[in-house]
């Protein structure tokens, strides 16, 4: 415990003193729901109430895969795994101290995307929108996790940018937002329903559309959960000292 919270002390420190990742983090979700909220702002603003509560869930997974990923390399190259073995931290502390530190900066994201969807962009929520930050939360730190175990097979950052495709892409495809699930070929509805973001989505669009949302989102929500906890244990396997 006290390796994960020096680990994620350390991480919040450090993201402190870059704007740029803060920007990244906080900025950019909201900017790419206000494009879409103006793209359908004039007639087709149902649209936008039927894809922005799912967007709300891929904005913040690739936002934070792509800095996770990125970060933790960065850390192997430049050796500071290498001297925090040294240390009492271990794997599995480093793993969930970054897991804790860009936890809660999903939580702030989260917050922030979903009112400026809801109060600026005027998205139409029919489920509450308490259950809709829950759902960006997850898919963010699910985003923070697919990044710590990326980065495992990366050897430079932008080899850990190249893996987003491989992780991220076929979720993307898959999850329901272009082509509702059930009207997938059976291959394709088999392979998206081992893929996590299929599930964010689903609650999402459940969301968007029912009041009795409680049960479903909850089933959702607690696989999410379980993918988080694998990628976690994947993460931590194949996290390395160094790159060579």
């Amino acid at each position: 415990m006290t390796g994960t919270l020096l680990t994620s002390r350390r991480v919040l420190t450090q993201i402190r003193h870059d704007p740029r990742t803060i920007a990244l983090v906080l900025v950019v979700p909201c900017l790419l729901i206000g494009l879409l909220a103006w793209i359908y702002h004039a007639h087709q603003q149902a649209v936008f109430d039927r894809v922005g509560p799912a967007l709300l869930g891929v904005f913040p997974l690739v936002v934070m895969f792509v800095i996770t990923s990125v970060s933790t390399l960065r850390e192997r190259r430049s050796g500071t795994l290498e001297r925090l073995w040294t240390t009492p931290v271990t794997k599995a502390g480093f793993v969930a101290g970054y897991a804790l530190a860009f936890g809660l900066l999903s939580t702030l994201q989260a917050l922030v995307a979903t009112g400026f969807a809801v109060w600026v962009c005027g998205l139409d929520l029919v489920g509450p929108a308490w259950q809709l930050v829950v759902v960006a939360i997850l898919d963010a730190l699910l985003g923070t996790c697919l990044g710590l175990l990326a980065s495992g097979f990366a050897r430079t950052e932008f080899q850990a940018v190249q893996f987003m495709p491989a992780f991220i892409l076929p979720q993307f495809l898959l999850c329901g937002l272009l082509v509702p699930r059930d009207q997938l070929t059976d291959v394709l509805r088999w392979i998206s329903d081992v893929l996590p973001l299929s599930y964010a989505v689903d609650a999402m669009n459940t969301l968007a559309t029912r009041t009795d949302s409680g049960h479903d989102v909850a089933r959702d929500c607690v696989i999410l959960a379980g993918f988080i906890v694998l990628a976690v244990i994947g993460g931590t396997a194949t996290l390395h000292r160094r790159t060579d």
